[in-house]
């Protein structure tokens, strides 16, 4: 099994890659998503080993059904029901994930947009930041939620690959430089939208989802078949 790692203050972040699982064409191999159309339990058996890789338990991971918003659900204990070890639809419909709590892992679902990570006083933040949930301020919701001083982004659609119309181009056209002419830069905006939120340390895989087919899933490349990595974030 392969992932990136961020090592933030006090904190550790996880992106998987695709690279280990047990799940087959064209999910293949380390799909963590349930709602894709893969053999449930095959997601199940992946969970528990990507949770079991980072030395995290499964049963401690919280998550939301994703929206493509900015709302964010904050933790204190484990989820009922155990939505990522059981892998069952969660009742929550969030963005975001937020604890304190040392032994919950945040989580989010990510197949082009960024799952982003943030670490303050607050705790640690877990951010699925597709176009719609940056304009809509996730990313400062976040940061505020746990007083962030750091963050790191992972790999999501890069500029090479990620053509956009006006209504895009114009939800951020108060920042400078993230777009050349259709090609949205997320992670430019993400990394721009930290900075306003007073986020002082700030890093990026630089990777793309699309243009890298052996190491992630890409909703834009492959369409709706396909699977989802994950970004995990706690406190260490």
């Amino acid at each position: 099994m392969r992932w990136l790692e961020a090592e933030l203050p006090d904190a550790r972040a996880v992106f998987s890659t695709r690279i280990g699982g047990l799940s087959e064409a064209p999910y293949d191999a380390m799909n963590v998503g349930i709602l894709t159309g893969d053999d449930p339990e095959r997601v199940v058996e992946n969970r528990r080993r990507l949770a079991r890789s980072i030395e995290r338990d499964a049963q401690g991971v919280v998550m939301a059904h994703q929206v493509h918003g900015a709302e964010l659900r904050r933790h204190a204990a484990p989820q009922e029901p155990r939505v990522f070890a059981d892998a069952v639809k969660s009742p929550d419909r969030a963005d975001g994930e937020v604890t304190s709590n040392p032994d919950l892992t945040p989580l989010v679902l990510v197949a082009d947009c960024l799952p982003v990570a943030m670490v303050g006083v607050g705790g640690v933040a877990m951010a699925h930041c597709g176009w719609r949930g940056l304009a809509g301020g996730i990313i400062a919701g976040a940061a505020e939620a746990v007083e962030a001083e750091a963050a790191a982004v992972g790999p999501g659609i890069g500029p090479c690959c990620y053509e956009v119309g006006e209504e895009v181009l114009t939800a951020f056209a108060d920042l400078d430089g993230v777009a050349r002419g259709r090609m949205l830069d997320l992670t430019a905006v993400a990394t721009a939208l930290l900075e306003r939120a007073g986020v002082g340390t700030i890093e990026s895989s630089g990777l793309c989802t699309s243009c890298n087919p052996e190491l992630f899933y890409s909703h834009r490349r492959d369409g709706e078949r396909t699977g989802r990595q994950a970004g995990l974030v706690w406190m260490a």
